[in-house]
């Protein structure tokens, strides 16, 4: 056996093996900055002329009819909650396993979320929605998790059938494809977040997305008070009435440098996105044959498309290691990469799992905001209903954002190496499960270290 890092071995990489621009994300180029510049000295930071040209610009490049932006992408899902009229006593099925602001924000309309099993691509498992749908159930918030696609075709049929909004979380899915038609493109209204850190990066910003009129209006009406007029509702005749305020009780209006940042990733997306596949995909190519680690990556021959990679994840199965646990692996893997790159096992922990869930009282009715409006406790059972999705184990993959052949056959040796000497790391395990971790570092924390 080869002695791992982590137990005093030499380590794959040597400290200053990977150049900068393997992780920097976003890119920005020249033209980015001076469209930002013009916004600085413009003083039009508060106008709306940059930001409706991306709404434009992007609903044609999504493929849909309508497009607007919010300051960030939580505020983009809620307007959607709102423009789909979620209100108190409804439920929304969401799955356990995604980031919080999927459906937190349900409980401010009084709605209750329902939490729905993952399958073993880590994705919304349809054979578990049927479980989770009552009278009260008003829509679906399907999250494309990891930029995986998931199965439309089985959730579009059951939302059809028993008559449900579906809205699209596409946060980690920008350009993702599903058999040839990109993510957000199914539901009724698809919302995203472009946050710094995302595949479509820009900043603080997010964006929904439909080709119904009236939920583009009642997404519009939600913050943005001053579009909330005349000109703008037209269709949508309940909120006429209603006219320059902001219906939400938030002020959505855009920072326009995110914008100005958004309209330049957008020119570029599909070509650094192309590169970034074929940077993940020649990676997941070298360890595919490592029993017991599964990268999570679609079946391109059905038109099924990884839009960018966002937050790579491998699936690891703890029986393949003689029950050595993700937390360990992922470990031994950090000492092998020596600070220029970063994994941890979990992914987002299960929202069912936090107090916020359980026993958060948001209107202080001495009662559970998630049960206050529901006339049955929606958290009955769902700690055994849902035990399958808490143990499903993953760790990060490398987020490459430039190919370059040599350092991704290098990662892959370096995964390669824990692999086949596993057995090492069994003594003194205590971890039993991956703790709920995020995938990676912030890259300028790598950086750091080099």
């Amino acid at each position: 056996m080869e002695k791992l890092a982590i137990l005093g071995g030499t380590p794959v990489f040597g400290g200053k093996d990977i150049p900068e621009e393997m992780f920097r994300w976003p890119i920005i180029t020249e033209e980015d900055e001076a469209a930002v510049l013009d916004i600085v000295r413009r003083n039009a930071f508060s106008y709306t002329d940059i930001t409706r040209r991306f709404e434009k610009e992007f609903a044609a490049w999504q493929g849909r009819k309508y497009a607007v932006a919010f300051p960030n992408g939580t505020m983009s899902l809620s307007a959607a909650m709102f423009a789909i009229g979620l209100g108190a006593g409804d439920e929304i099925i969401c799955p356990t396993k995604t980031y919080w602001a999927s459906v937190s924000q349900a409980g401010c309309f009084g709605a209750s979320a329902v939490f729905c099993n993952i399958n073993e691509m880590l994705s919304m498992d349809p054979a578990d929605l049927e479980r989770c749908i009552t009278p009260r159930t008003k829509a679906i918030m399907v999250v494309h998790y990891c930029a995986y696609p998931c199965d439309m075709d089985a959730i579009m049929e059951i939302a059809k059938r028993h008559n449900l909004y579906v809205i699209e979380d596409v946060s980690h899915a920008h350009g993702s494809m599903y058999k040839g038609k990109k993510c957000g493109t199914f539901g009724h209204i698809a919302a995203m977040s472009m946050m710094s850190e995302k595949s479509f990066a820009a900043g603080e910003l997010g964006i929904a997305v439909t080709d119904d009129v009236h939920l583009y209006e009642r997404a519009l009406a939600y913050g943005h008070y001053e579009r909330n007029n005349a000109n703008e509702i037209t269709q949508t005749e309940e909120l006429k009435p209603f006219h320059h305020i902001a219906l939400g009780g938030v002020k959505a209006r855009v920072n326009q440098v995110n914008t100005a940042l958004a309209l330049g990733q957008l020119k570029h997306y599909d070509e650094r996105a192309a590169a970034i596949n074929r940077a993940m995909n020649e990676y997941f190519d070298l360890i595919e044959d490592i029993p017991g680690l599964k990268p999570l990556r679609c079946d391109t021959a059905d038109g099924s498309y990884m839009g960018a990679f966002y937050g790579p994840r491998i699936i690891y199965d703890p029986a393949a290691f003689e029950g050595l646990s993700a937390k360990r692996f992922a470990e031994a893997l950090n000492a092998e990469y020596n600070g220029e790159c970063y994994t941890a096992a979990g992914g987002n922990f299960c929202l069912h799992t936090h107090q916020y869930f359980k026993e958060f009282d948001f209107f202080h009715m001495g009662k559970p905001t998630r049960i206050a409006f529901n006339d049955r406790d929606v958290r009955e059972g769902e700690d055994e209903a849902l035990a399958i999705s808490v143990q499903r184990e993953s760790i990060g993959a490398p987020p490459f954002k430039r190919y370059m052949p040599e350092l991704i056959a290098k990662a892959a040796a370096a995964i390669r190496k824990v692999a086949d000497n596993y057995k090492l790391l069994l003594e003194g395990d205590t971890d039993k499960d991956a703790g709920g971790l995020w995938y990676g570092k912030k890259n300028e924390d790598i950086q750091q270290k080099k």
